[in-house]
This record gives C-alpha cells, sequence and structure tokens, in this order.
C-alpha cells in the first residue's frame, strides 16, 4: 500500500488489486477520518478529501489506520453503509451490437459464445468515470478480454453495452467512444431525479439478461 499526498486536501491510497481496494473503500466508509468529504474509488486506489485545507500528514496517519486493518480482511462484509449494494442489479440486452462478429472473431469463439460469457457471471462496478452514470465493470471468470477499436466511434447511442480490455459498461448517454459494441439495453443508467442518480454505484453486483432468454 502507497499513500501519496494530493495537494494540501487529499491523500491518494494505492493498493495491488481490486479486492483489495474494495476492502478498503468500505472500512473507510465505515471509519471516515475527520472531515472527509469526499471518498472516490479507482480501479486499484482510493482518493479521500478533505473540506479545508489542513494537516495532510495527520490524513495520511488516520487513513493508515483504518487501512491497516481492512486490508489484512477479506471482503466487504454484509451491513456496510453500502449494504444496498449486495442486491444484483440485473440488465435486460439485445445482442445486436455492431461489433459483435469483430468480438467474437478475436476471442475465436462463435458469436453466441461471446452472449453466454457476458450473460452466465456476475460483474462488480469497480468504479465510476468517463460520463456520468458510466462504471467499470469486472467480471468474476473473464473470457471476454479485448482490445479497444482501433478507431473510436464519434458517437456511440445510449444504452450501447460494450467491452473494452477486461472490463464490460453500458454508455449512458450519446457520446464518443473506442469500446466494442455487443448488445444495447433500455436500462437507464443515470437519472437525476433518482437517489441515486447512478444505477452502477461502485461496488454494485450486475447480471446481463438475453432478452431472447426472457
Amino acid at each position: 500500500m502507497r499513500i501519496l499526498p494530493c495537494g494540501d486536501r487529499a491523500v491518494l491510497v494505492e493498493v495491488d488489486d481490486g479486492p483489495s481496494r474494495r476492502r478498503l473503500d468500505a472500512a473507510l466508509r465505515r471509519q471516515p477520518p475527520q472531515g472527509v468529504v469526499e471518498q472516490v474509488p479507482g480501479a486499484r486506489t482510493v482518493l479521500v478529501r478533505v473540506g479545508a485545507a489542513g494537516d495532510v500528514p495527520g490524513l495520511v496517519a488516520a487513513v493508515r489506520a483504518v487501512a491497516g486493518g481492512a486490508l489484512q480482511g477479506s471482503e466487504p462484509a454484509q451491513g456496510d453503509p453500502q449494504a444496498r449494494l449486495e442486491e444484483t442489479v440485473r440488465i435486460s440486452v439485445r445482442y445486436d451490437g455492431p461489433d459483435l462478429e469483430e468480438v467474437a472473431h478475436l476471442l475465436a469463439v462463435p458469436p453466441e459464445e461471446v452472449v453466454r460469457r457476458h450473460t452466465s457471471q456476475s460483474w462488480t462496478v469497480e468504479f465510476s468515470g468517463f460520463a456520468p452514470g458510466f462504471g467499470y465493470l469486472l467480471g468474476d471468470e473473464g473470457g471476454l478480454d479485448v482490445p479497444r477499436r482501433a478507431s473510436p466511434r464519434t458517437r456511440i447511442p445510449p444504452g450501447s453495452v460494450a467491452l473494452g480490455g477486461p472490463f464490460t459498461g453500458v454508455y449512458p448517454r450519446p457520446s464518443p467512444g473506442g469500446w466494442q459494441l455487443i448488445g444495447s439495453t433500455d436500462a437507464r443508467l443515470w437519472d437525476p431525479d433518482r437517489d441515486p442518480p447512478a444505477l452502477f454505484a461502485p461496488g454494485a453486483r450486475v447480471r446481463f439478461a438475453d432478452v431472447r432468454q426472457e
């Protein structure tokens, strides 16, 4: 673990892998250091920010005290402040994406096997970014790691289900993007009138379902 000061109001904690980051993120939400106003998880990092400039060495010490125990434990248990994330979000998908055939070719499997791999495993929202409501999801079985497109598209329709590297994601609104599009969904990923607005919050579990089999 490394703790790096970020200016005079924040520290960035770096850990080895996703499970460690999840444990750390959950522990810091249970025991937030004094004055914390924002906590932002990444793939293997957690940014902790306080509201006013102050004692960064003290913040480092407080974070280290919490992290020491968290990184020795197991996955976050039920009863954490994010307990609602224990519920699995189900997303119905039409596997009709323009890159489905290309993904199948890259993986040397039929398109039906791409769909099976995508729907047969549980996915976890590791972190959010790129656009409001966009989550980076990792599967518990893998098998769908493909490169991004050599030439990104200038406009991807909202609801597009995509693969990029080891991640899958759903574009919440029209935007440029370079991920491989394998399907589409009518699920609303970002709704400012919903609490919380993002359907995919970090830590949430997600299952994708083929609409042809529902």
